[in-house]
């Protein structure tokens, strides 16, 4: 157990709804080295990657690298160009959007084996990735499921696009009863309560923390070797966050994933992130091993992000901390 400087201490204790001072944070263990060494294989690596919305830049030149089984936060305030990210690697950016760059996905767990560049594929080959060696859990379950369909078909769909055929009719040879088992292991790992029951249930008839369980099972039930999960708490309740980040922690170790872990929120990254990236406008201005960015940030910019935050010490009668106007980003790695 590593306890975190004060600012982050309070931080963290306001996320978790502790009493100050009462809270220390649990670091993922170190796995990997940091990105910037080319000697270490590497499932992801990210280069200079470029994102402009009706040609006006929005992410510019970003380089990060996720090894196999470490996870990634990625973390800066709104409108920093982290979901943008998230959706360049996927090829699911909208109309009128583009990505230069690179972003190379080993094509094994064996780094060795090479790697697929993301950005360049042809679309065909992009879907052989998306949802099967690279899937991603999307910020607001209600609005990424389909509210006409029962949840147990919804993941069920997710198998079958990556089954021979990839048709809900043709099934590749896949059973109903298969079928059917599949999903309903997928709704108890990710600990869903009477999975045989509510498997033929709508998403508004679940809890926001269920529709976020039903969000990781369709997410893994294709087994990916990286999972990028895009402000998956943010709607949540402080102790259905908590236990969304522990279900989280439960199936990386089990399924050996990587992770690129998505928030505005330090506290929550701090308790997933072996090493994190700090975003903002478009670029990474810091980014180092979790630990070390929390306690000992190099940047103005993290260090206001660090003291903006409410804590329960927060004088009343004073305004929080605001972020600076940007001037030209100093990146520090």
């Amino acid at each position: 157990m590593l306890s975190l400087s004060d600012s982050a201490l309070a931080c963290a204790s306001a996320s978790l709804g502790l009493a100050p001072g009462r809270v220390s944070i649990r670091y993922a263990r170190r796995v990997s080295l940091a990105p910037q060494d080319d000697s270490f294989p590497q499932l992801l690596s990210v280069q200079d990657l470029c994102i402009s919305f009706s040609a006006r830049p929005a992410v510019r030149g970003i380089c990060f690298g996720i090894a196999p089984g470490e996870t990634l936060g990625l973390v800066g305030e709104s409108g920093s160009g982290k979901s943008a990210t998230a959706l360049a690697l996927l090829r699911l950016l909208p109309p009128g959007a583009t990505a230069g760059g690179s972003a190379r996905l080993a094509l094994s767990a064996d780094t060795a084996d090479g790697a697929d560049d993301l950005l360049r594929l042809p679309e065909e080959a992009v879907r052989r990735h998306r949802g099967a060696s690279i899937a991603m859990i999307f910020q607001e379950p209600m609005t990424a499921l389909n509210p006409v369909m029962t949840v147990g078909r919804q993941i069920g769909e997710a198998l079958l696009a990556h089954a021979p055929g990839r048709s809900l009719f043709v099934r590749g040879g896949i059973s109903r009863r298969q079928l059917r088992e599949r999903v309903l292991r997928a709704m108890r790992e990710v600990a869903l309560a009477d999975p045989e029951r509510r498997i033929d249930d709508y998403p508004h008839q679940f809890s926001g923390g269920q529709r976020q369980r039903i969000m990781i099972a369709m997410a893994l039930i294709n087994k990916p070797r990286l999972l990028i999960a895009d402000e998956p708490t943010t709607a949540l309740d402080v102790t259905v966050q908590a236990q969304i980040l522990d279900l989280l922690r439960g199936l990386k170790r089990e399924h050996h994933l990587s992770m690129l872990f998505i928030s505005h929120d330090l506290a929550v990254v701090a308790q997933v992130a072996d090493r994190l990236a700090v975003m903002r406008r478009g670029e990474i201005v810091e980014q180092g091993e979790a630990r070390q960015v929390l306690t000992r940030p190099r940047h103005e910019y993290t260090r206001q992000l660090l003291a903006s935050a409410a804590t329960m010490n927060t004088a009343r009668d004073r305004p929080l901390a605001t972020m600076l106007p940007a001037a030209s980003p100093r990146r520090v790695s």
